[in-house]
């Protein structure tokens, strides 16, 4: 018999948004609904990806060059896909991605001023045609989310540490991404308790996925 080809899920939004508890949250439903799922994240989620993580959110904030960025970003992402994500898929195992390719074009193409095209063609490159079967975007105004990082970590990842301006056309990106491709990606108002944004993020699996969470 066939294997049902699993089904593609990725979080995103700007920092301190809440991603990692909701990515928790959403394994533990869809596990308990009898899913085989998979947790990962971006940069990383491979050996090799992860050492390139290791080089982008450490050091000082003009560390490396938008266009060295954006190169390094998506090395790290075909590495991931080829050697997380789609053998994952192909297994009929569900993946939960702790962003993917809208935070390079969010944080590099809109944040650092690259502009969208260049980050298109490197996503081409590196995706093909995949895409996401989901992808929940996590909205939380900039003071209060760079409030929630840097309480939780300090502050010690190099995109937090980075200008208010900065983080301001990140998530301004993050929103036009969304209102440019309404039919992958819903915005979720991360700014309420957890339990709620929990409800908003189970109602659209539910509704977008076709699948029912109890």
């Amino acid at each position: 018999m066939a294997v049902t080809r699993g089904r593609f899920i990725t979080l995103e939004g700007g920092e301190g948004a809440g991603k990692s508890t909701q990515i928790r949250l959403l394994a533990d439903a869809l596990a308990g609904c009898g899913k085989e799922v998979v947790v990962t994240r971006e940069p990383g989620g491979s050996k090799g990806a992860e050492e390139i993580r290791a080089l982008l959110v450490s050091g000082e904030t003009g560390r490396w060059g938008p266009v060295t960025e954006a190169l390094l970003h998506t090395a790290a992402r075909r590495d991931h896909l080829e050697r997380t994500v789609w053998p994952a898929l192909d297994a009929g195992r569900w993946v939960i991605c702790d962003r993917f390719f809208d935070s390079t074009m969010a944080y590099q193409g809109y944040g650092l001023g690259l502009g969208r095209e260049l980050i298109g063609v490197l996503q081409a490159t590196a995706l093909g045609d995949f895409r996401p079967d989901l992808t929940l975007i996590l909205d939380i105004p900039v003071e209060s989310g760079l409030a929630r990082a840097n309480a939780r970590r300090g502050g010690e990842d190099r995109y937090e540490r980075m200008d208010l301006d900065f983080h301001r056309r990140l998530r301004d990106g993050f929103l036009d991404i969304a209102a440019r491709e309404p039919g992958r990606c819903a915005v979720i108002d991360a700014s309420h308790p957890v339990e709620a944004v929990q409800a908003s993020v189970l109602d659209a699996v539910t509704r977008r996925l076709g699948v029912t969470i109890s």
